[in-house]
């Protein structure tokens, strides 16, 4: 490539090589792989506007994968933890959650078990 191709690329964020002391640039493997994928395109017919988005989306899509990697990683890290320790959560009489190990029912509090039945005063059928 040629040097003035290079620094166009750079003044237009395309390409963003690390400097010497000196001022000279300093292309990383990662920097002539994305150079690769500029000349490429450009030899499709991409503009450098295209070209530009195109690698935006590409590095958008490049950290999403990583989120969701660590995401993936952590619902399952979640998972096994629950697998261990299985709750189940029931309301109580004031309407509180009520936390309870799998398998287990709550326990009264205090006072009556009884079960009260409602039936409208219009009910047609008597016991």
């Amino acid at each position: 490539m040629h040097a003035q191709t290079l620094r166009q690329y750079d003044r237009l964020g395309l390409v963003t090589p690390s400097r010497t002391r000196g001022g000279g640039r300093r292309y990383s493997s990662r920097d002539i792989d994305r150079l690769r994928e500029v000349q490429r395109l450009s030899g499709e017919g991409v503009g450098l506007t295209g070209i530009q988005r195109i690698l935006e989306l590409e590095t958008q899509v490049e950290a999403l994968r990583s989120r969701l990697a660590e995401l993936t990683a952590e619902n399952h890290a979640l998972r096994e933890s629950a697998g261990r320790s299985p709750r189940v959560f029931a309301a109580g009489r004031s309407g509180e959650v009520v936390a309870l190990r799998a398998g287990t029912r709550p326990q009264p509090r205090g006072g009556s078990t009884a079960l009260a039945l409602w039936r409208p005063r219009d009910w047609p059928f008597d016991d």
